[in-house]
């Protein structure tokens, strides 16, 4: 008797230990069930509000979608200005953009960008001559520089440092961003924007190689509404410093003419 009772009481405890056991599985279940659904959730809130920084970012350098920039470059080594450019930069929507180069000894010359493809057009040549984005205008600044790479468009965020510790840049979101072609003119960058507002403080942007081409940063104007000037350091010389300013933005739309090279090649363009 005394045994069956005893009997009867292990199996009343297994039975116990059992039910616990699954209900424990159970709620592990549906914890990670919950936990899984949620985290794709996290994730698009956090691509949505990461792609939010990023135009925010590119309508400080771009604050017109299709506009007219009077664009300065100027180029210092040793802390003493070398030379200087002046630079008509239209731009459009579509990944298309002209720039008109305005200074007495690059006058007659253009380059136009449609999409990823570049062309230089010479005055004394008859035919566009292609380039690639990362071809020098004047100093450290290239093409791609002050043609209309947006990090909205042409990159994706693969990490975001959120109040970085940099003294520089303290109390700033760090994203790292790839490049979505193969041909951009960084294939990464990264990226320093104020936490409370997402205006741009620096940038470092990197070759393919992963070596740093040079290293940006942007100035604000008196109103803090967009970028009055782009400060670039050289990554391999940083005793050369250039200086891109955007003294100007209007809205100006061109035909759309103006964006075909065989067309351009034949055009003087002194009033634009």
């Amino acid at each position: 008797m005394f045994s069956r009772a005893i009997k009867k009481q292990l199996s009343a405890g297994a039975i116990t230990c059992v039910a616990s056991l699954l209900l424990s599985v159970s709620y592990l279940a549906l914890a990670q069930v919950a936990q899984a659904e949620e985290m794709p959730r996290k994730a698009q809130i956090e691509s949505a509000q990461v792609a939010s920084w990023l135009a925010q970012a590119d309508h400080y350098r771009l604050p017109l979608s299709v506009a007219k920039s009077v664009t300065r470059v100027e180029v210092f080594e040793n802390h003493q200005l070398s030379s200087e450019n002046l630079y008509h930069v239209y731009s459009q929507t579509d990944k298309r953009s002209l720039v008109v180069f305005k200074s007495d000894r690059e006058q007659g010359q253009k380059m136009l960008m449609l999409q990823e493809q570049y062309w230089l057009l010479m005055p004394s040549s008859k035919r566009p001559i292609r380039i690639t984005p990362m071809q020098k205008l004047l100093g450290q600044a290239s093409v791609g520089d002050i043609s209309t790479m947006t990090w909205s468009q042409d990159y994706e965020a693969t990490r975001v440092v959120e109040q970085t510790n940099d003294i520089a840049e303290a109390g700033a979101l760090k994203l790292v961003l790839k490049a979505k072609a193969g041909n951009s003119n960084y294939q990464s960058i990264e990226l320093w924007l104020k936490a409370d507002n997402a205006f741009p403080v620096r940038a470092n942007l990197y070759l393919k190689s992963g070596k740093l081409a040079k290293t940006a940063y942007f100035e604000a104007d008196q109103a803090q509404q967009r970028v009055k000037t782009m400060r670039l350091i050289d990554g391999f010389q940083p005793d050369k410093v250039t200086l891109i300013h955007y003294e100007q933005h209007e809205a100006i739309s061109l035909e759309d003419k103006f964006y075909n090279p065989a067309y351009l090649i034949r055009q003087n363009l002194s009033e634009f």
